[in-house]
């Protein structure tokens, strides 16, 4: 009876708000995940490893490994898929001896990489809304974690709720950033 209501649910539905990852111990992207297509990271985090093979898959890998390496100083991540289908995410830092798994990951080297599957998702929203992204990030990732958001508003609205001013200078740059 109100085609204008639904069009507007269907609207406010494909929205995606990324209010807080979680990262403690205990936090689900920590624990090796079953695999499946996941195309857009859940709000939990709980499908972390396998929204990354996703991008792996059908996304832009490039961008990704390149924004890692950016922030990490030349960092490579990997998924790794145990014999009984379960996935990990692994990382390569220049120096280290072995690749380290999520449960080894900083809070906010988990965050970051996290930030990352989210915004370079190959299916993106009309409006992704990012809620004081900065929270556990060392300050020298948030010019990476800026570049990462202005490429993600090229193919959606992308707002972000911040009060690290370092993060807000670095989004600045882009001409096309509107700060209030």
């Amino acid at each position: 009876a109100a085609p204008e209501m639904l069009t507007l649910r269907d609207a406010v539905r494909a929205w995606r708000f990324y209010d807080h990852f979680r990262c403690d111990v205990q936090a689900p992207a920590r624990a090796p995940q079953l695999g499946s297509r996941t195309p857009v990271l859940s709000g939990d985090g709980h499908d972390f490893a396998a929204a990354l093979q996703t991008i792996n898959e059908i996304g832009d890998a490039e961008a990704l490994y390149a924004a890692v390496a950016d922030a990490f100083d030349g960092a490579q991540v990997a998924v790794q898929i145990s014999d009984d289908g379960r996935f990990e995410v692994t990382m390569q830092q220049p120096g280290m001896v072995r690749p380290l798994r999520t449960a080894e990951l900083s809070d906010g080297t988990l965050r970051f990489l996290m930030w990352a599957v989210a915004l370079l998702t190959p299916r993106p929203p009309p409006l992704m809304v990012l809620n004081e992204p900065e929270t556990s990030l060392h300050p020298d990732l948030l010019p990476a974690l800026a570049r990462l958001i202005i490429q993600a508003s090229r193919q959606c609205q992308v707002w972000v709720v911040s009060h690290a001013s370092r993060l807000i200078a670095a989004l600045q740059q882009d001409e096309g950033c509107n700060s209030i």
